[in-house]
Formats: C-alpha cells, structure tokens, sequence
C-alpha cells in the first residue's frame, strides 16, 4: 500500500519511484532484519523476468526496427567500455585488486529495465530515443551477467582461461537469441489455440511462458534474459488473443514485482555501513554519471545517425536500478573477498544515479529540444470476457490509408454472418455501427468474430 502511494508522490515530486521503495525498505530496517542475498537474488531475478516481459510485449517492432544496430552496439560495447572505465577507477578509489575493480565495473555498467521503463513510461519525449533507450536496456542485462559471473569465476578460480570467454558470450548471446524467437512463436500458438476457461488465466499462461523461456534457455546455457525480452517482442508484435487482458496484467504485475523487489533491496543494506564509503561512493557515481557513460556512449555510437544532443541525452538516461543490485548479490552468494564493500558501493552508485538522472530526465529533453508530442493513447477499451469456453473474440482493427473498405457504407461490405462490428471509434468520439454508417480513414473497428476467421476478417480490411 505504502508503495503505491508513494507512486503518486513521485511523479509530484520528479524522483523514481524505485528511490522511494528503496527508502521505504531501509526505513524498514529499523523494525526487520534481513540480510539473505540469495532470496533477494531469486526475487530479483523473477522481477525482473516480469519487467522484461512487460516491456518487450508493449514495444513496437515498427520503433525497434530502425534502432537496432545502435542499441545492441549500445548494450554490449557501451556496456564494456562503462565497466572497464568504471573499474579502473573504483581500483584505487575503493583499494581493490584488479579484477574486483572490473568487477564492481561489470555489476554498474549495465542500465536497468525497471528503472528505465519507469522513468520514461509517460514522458514525451521523442519515440526515437525512448526506444533506442528501452531496447538497451532491454538487451543489455545479459553482458552485465557475463562479464560478472566470469570475473567472479576468475577471481575465485585464479587458473581459468580468458581466451574462450568471447566464445562463450557469442554462444550465449546467440542460444538466447534463437530459443527466444522459438519460444516466441511457440507461446503465440499456445495462447492462441488452447481455448481456456476464463479469460483471466490467459495473462497467467503469458507470464509462465516467460518463466518457462528464461529457465528452459539458461539450463541451455543461453542468455535467459535476451531470450524473455526477445520471446515478448514477438508475442507482443503478432495477433494475440486477449492482448489487452495480457497487457494489463502484466502491467500491474511488474509494478507490484517492482516494489516488492525495491523494498527487499532496501532492507539489504544498512544505512551505517553506507556512511563509511559516502566520498568513495559520490566520486564514483559521479564518474560513472559524467565520464564513464557518456564515453562508453560516443564511443559505441560512432557512424549513427544519431545527433550530439541525442547522444548526451541518451548518456545522462543511462539509469542504474534493480539490475546492478541484483548483481552485486552475486559476489556475496559466491563468497568473494570484499563482497559487502562491493555491495555497498553499488547500492550508493545505484541510489545516487536514480535520484539524480531520474529525476532531471524531461528538463534535460525539454533543454535539449528532444521532447516530441504527447504520446497518444490507444483506445483499447473493448475486450470479450469470457466467463466459459467461447470460440469468440473481439479483436481492434485499424484502418489505415488504402484500406479498400474507406469511403463505403457498412450495408455494402461483405461480413460472414458469424461476424459482427460492435462499434466504430473516430478521434475521440464513438460511433454507433448502421447501415449507412461511412467508414473513414483512421476508424478503429472493434470486431466480434469466431476465433479461427482472424486472419480472414482482417485481410477484408486492409
């Protein structure tokens, strides 16, 4: 309850609202001890399986398409070269070896999903770097994974082969990559084609499939996380049955998975032991927030076409979150020297990265002139619900320029009698379907049909 509210404080206030779980579960430390990293780690792990999903199923391909090239060079290089700058510094800032100070680079190099998709769910700023942001973050928790459990592993195993790490990160990248796809497709015939009970069971046989995707892949040895984030944007991107049940769901899930994993984060670490690394802690965000990002940035976006102040603003949206925090439980959990001083100083560049970049996000886009119109909202308001088995759906059909049936009167287009229009929306204003009803170009149609004439009915659209 006290996460929700702060929701509606956070958007008053200009600050994340991940920064107010956080506070509420350190406040929370006064009353409960807690400190088991590996419950913190599995918690976070499934959040964050629900968040990919949530924002892989509502990205539009359409938006992804022409972004991919920067955003992958984004989420593997840029998240190098961060960690590699990062580390270099926290060496002698934080008195480290050389492979713990790339690994506290490895565990904040990455931006975070949660945080992003948050900060950025209902600002106007243009689609071009709301989606070059989402899909980097989206795509880059699997090079983070990598590069910290390997160092992890070199640093416990001090013999372990660094010549096969690119290999492996190929072969994961790559395996994540094609069982996402395939499970995917796979997950659209299933949702499609099982004909439940109750149309409330759909979002839950949605999020299953997600977890079964991130599971099967990582016993694969695959990038679990690529796989989700990939199987969702194929979901999200094809016909799918009860979408908007799914969506909403999901939506809803994320944000309790959201706080719930926040709060835990929050009640991990204890304000005290935070005070004896303040100055260490500010250099380094500072570092990461003004130099190290915004070089891994330029760096990994030479040759796009993309501006100077595209690029800035795209560094100074490099938000840390759950990801690097999760991560830092890992050390802990394998017993690294030193784990509790890496843990700390991750969670004081995480908390600082937040409140500040989160915070100053739209006034950056609104300096810089990169805040495009406020983003229209789908009028998904109709769905069947199903109460029982029904071999029925609604489904929303746009009509776009071209469309054959423009211009006509709905008494003269040929619909199978199975098939009904229940309402016309144009603008903002909802037409009630007759016969001598004009469509219009833009009308979106809500359609009742028998599930198996989908296709069929949207092909006498187009």
């Amino acid at each position: 309850m006290i996460g929700v509210i702060t929701t509606k404080f956070s958007n008053r206030l200009g600050v994340p609202s991940l920064v107010l779980y956080i506070l509420i579960g350190m406040g929370l430390t006064s009353y409960i001890y807690y400190d088991n990293a590996s419950i913190t780690q599995l918690v976070g792990i499934f959040a964050l399986i629900i968040i990919l999903f949530k924002g892989g199923i509502q990205a539009k391909w359409k938006h992804i398409k022409p972004i991919l090239g920067p955003s992958t060079s984004l989420a593997t290089f840029g998240v190098l070269i961060t960690a590699v700058l990062v580390g270099a510094c926290a060496k002698y800032i934080l008195d480290l070896t050389w492979a713990e100070g790339m690994l506290f680079g490895a565990i904040v190099g990455s931006t975070d999903a949660a945080a992003v998709f948050s900060a950025l769910g209902n600002r106007n700023i243009k689609t071009k770097l709301t989606s070059t942001l989402e899909a980097e973050s989206g795509t880059n928790d699997p090079m983070a994974v990598f590069l910290t459990v390997s160092l992890i592993e070199l640093i416990n195993e001090p013999s372990t082969s660094l010549w096969s790490l690119p290999l492996d990160f190929v072969l994961e990248m790559g395996l994540g990559l094609l069982l996402g796809l395939l499970f995917g497709f796979l997950s659209i015939k299933i949702i499609n084609n099982i004909n439940l009970d109750s149309s409330g069971l759909y979002p839950v046989l949605a999020l299953s499939l997600a977890i079964v995707t991130f599971s099967g892949t990582t016993l694969l040895h695959g990038s679990g996380f690529l796989a989700v984030y990939v199987m969702a944007l194929t979901v999200g991107n094809n016909d799918l049955t009860y979408r908007l049940s799914i969506v909403r769901f999901t939506d809803g899930f994320a944000w309790m998975m959201q706080i719930l994993m926040f709060i835990l984060l929050g009640l991990l670490v204890f304000p005290e032991h935070l005070l004896a690394i303040t100055w260490q802690g500010l250099v380094l965000s500072f570092i990461l927030m003004i130099i190290a990002r915004p070089i891994g940035v330029f760096l990994s976006m030479i040759g796009t076409k993309y501006t100077g102040k595209e690029k800035l603003f795209i560094s100074w949206a490099g938000l840390k979150g759950a990801v690097p925090i999760v991560l830092a439980t890992y050390p802990l959990i394998a017993g690294v020297e030193g784990s509790e001083l890496l843990f700390n100083a991750v969670f004081f560049v995480v908390f600082t990265s937040a409140l500040i970049q989160g915070a100053t996000l739209s006034p950056l886009a609104n300096k810089l002139n990169l805040a495009g119109p406020e983003q229209e909202q789908s009028p998904h308001i109709l769905e069947l619900v199903s109460m029982g088995k029904t071999s029925s759906e609604i489904i929303e059909v746009v009509l776009k320029e071209g469309s054959k049936v423009i211009g006509k009167e709905l008494k003269d287009i040929y619909l199978p009698s199975e098939v009904l229009i229940t309402a016309i929306v144009r603008g903002e204003q909802v037409v009630t379907p007759r016969g001598e009803t004009i469509l219009e170009n833009h009308d979106t149609l809500y359609v009742l049909i028998p599930k198996a004439k989908r296709q069929e009915v949207k092909k006498m659209f187009q």
